[in-house]
């Protein structure tokens, strides 16, 4: 696109001109901030020219780490105004992670808040030898534009390069399939976050104040952050998750919208301090990022209403599918276990190992085309191949749809249970659902392990509720009942929780390192 002198912009430039018609409403609110419209986008400017008055150059890559902070979205528009490409990364992600991330992406400089926790910004920036650092907050904070260089209608680009090259990014996954990976996005991502946040401005619905956890360093964090500004809703940032904060910023902030993972959700149902709170303002209540059980459902739809919204996305293609306003349909009672239809542009296709198109309801793998896909991994060209196939996105997920289109998650490729005296592969998803259902089980969670005979067996970690006295053996019966006995675990061990990645999901390779570390239970499941 151009601006009225003809010179290319980005969708940034579009995003400002958004920010403008906005008026004076509230845009930011976290660290303590509220900032207006108005004002994000004076930072925007501002910090583009601090970094262009530090050297930063258009089409520099700039390693960024921030936690899920106001000056996330604040630069990483001014970065992008100035076309360079940013390299995010998550200051939770372990050394080893970050060094092997600083050697692929090769930045030009490096950005980090001054207070990183334990110094790690510091450490990252003695690792970059030549490399410019600049720390928010010290080095780096937005400059008042220069005179006669204030933004007009006529001048979007005043007081910054005339000629930038289209922003890209490139972002953490989340780690569930092993070490985290830098997806690629181009500007087209970004054009297709615009163009669904305008369908949704002209859908009429309420203006979002929405309460958000998620990172800019993960592809569903820039999504979240930036559809929330770009439909002129109210975005608040939350660098910690707490569930009694959550509850009580949802009551007094009178939130309509947010995003939770399962285990965050289960914890939410549980609290104390759930059943005086008011939801009654929530109109989008997002659970994503791996799978939540029915049962946790039911009670979800019974506390909040029909305001629950199952979605589904990768990194590599953020938005999938979507469920919204989630019921229990009599009719179809298992749809409480799909992730609901294609979302947007969004073309989902279930084919084999040897990439053929499988009809409903036959399980396999997912693949999905969208806008909204990655162009590959940061110096990974043969896992790009791999993943991007002919423009579609294999997303290494087994499932299948049904006639109606909606889709149904039963497990990642790699985690499939594969038993040779069975000879057929079994999936850790309705094990886990079934578990779950159980009224003295509050999570669960179903891997994989060696057995001598059957090949591999499934081994269940379960979280019960206080006082429980369900045994190993009673749920071993259930899951035999429900599923049949190919089904059933070798074991089940109890818990006190299920540990979580930094993308507060389930991380089953903590308990597969778990299980390879210790003793097992014994097969009726003696509590840990």
């Amino acid at each position: 696109m151009t601006d009225g002198a003809d010179r290319p912009t980005t969708y940034v430039h579009d995003a400002l001109e958004l920010f403008a018609g906005f008026g004076d409403r509230e845009a930011l609110v976290g660290d303590g901030r509220r900032l207006t419209y108005p004002q994000v986008a004076a930072e925007v400017r501002g910090l583009a020219h601090a970094l262009t008055r530090h050297g930063v150059r258009p089409g520099a890559a700039v390693l960024v780490m921030l936690g899920n902070a106001v000056e996330g979205p604040l630069l990483q528009l001014a970065l992008h105004l100035i076309g360079c490409r940013t390299m995010w990364i998550a200051p939770v992600t372990s050394r080893r992670e970050i060094d092997e991330f600083a050697r692929l992406a090769r930045p030009d400089v490096f950005v980090h808040h001054a207070y990183a926790p334990d110094g790690l910004g510091d450490q990252i920036a003695a690792s970059l030898p030549g490399v410019p650092v600049l720390r928010l907050g010290v080095e780096l904070t937005a400059d008042t534009p220069p005179a006669g260089a204030e933004p007009t209608a006529d001048t979007p680009r005043a007081g910054l390069p005339a000629e930038v090259p289209v922003p890209e990014s490139f972002l953490q996954t989340s780690g569930t399939t092993g070490t985290p990976k830098l997806v690629h996005h181009r500007e087209s991502f970004y054009r297709q976050v615009l163009a669904l946040a305008a369908e949704f401005r002209a859908a009429g619905f309420p203006l979002l104040r929405h309460l958000s956890h998620s990172p800019m360093w993960l592809a569903s964090g820039q999504i979240t952050t930036l559809f929330n500004l770009f439909t002129g809703g109210v975005l608040f940032l939350r660098q910690q998750w707490d569930p009694a904060a959550f509850i009580a910023t949802v009551d007094a902030e009178r939130l309509t919208s947010t995003f939770v993972t399962p285990p965050m959700l289960y914890e939410v149902l549980d609290h104390p301090a759930l059943p005086g709170a008011d939801f009654s303002a929530m109109f989008m209540f997002n659970v994503g990022a791996g799978p939540a059980a029915p049962a946790r459902l039911r009670q979800a739809i019974a506390r909040f209403g029909p305001c629950l919204r199952i979605v589904y996305g990768l990194s590599e293609a953020v938005v999938i599918c979507a469920q919204p306003g989630l019921t229990e349909d009599p009719a179809h009672p298992e749809r409480l276990g799909s992730c609901g239809r294609p979302y947007g542009d969004v073309t989902v296709e279930i084919r084999d190992a040897d990439g053929r198109v499988l009809p409903a309801g036959a399980d396999g793998e997912v693949w999905v085309r969208t806008k909204l896909s990655f162009r590959g991994y940061h110096g990974q060209p043969e896992l790009t191949a791999e993943t991007l196939v002919d423009g579609w996105v294999r997303t290494r997920d087994i499932g299948h749809l049904d006639a109606d289109g909606f889709l149904y998650l039963v497990d990642r490729l790699q985690d499939r249970i594969l038993t040779r005296q069975r000879s057929w592969p079994i999936y850790s998803r309705p094990i886990e659902d079934v578990l779950a259902a159980h009224p003295q089980v509050r999570a669960a969670a179903v891997i994989g392990v060696p057995d001598p005979v059957a090949g591999e067996l499934p081994h269940a970690y379960v979280v019960r509720t206080p006082g429980a006295t369900v045994t190993g053996a009673e749920l071993i019966g259930l899951v035999t009942t429900e599923l049949s006995d190919t089904w059933a675990p070798g074991a089940v061990e109890f818990v006190d929780a299920l540990p979580l990645n930094r993308s507060a999901k389930v991380d089953k390779r903590a308990l597969r390192d778990r299980y390879a570390a210790g003793t097992p239970a014994d097969p009726v499941g003696t509590p840990s």
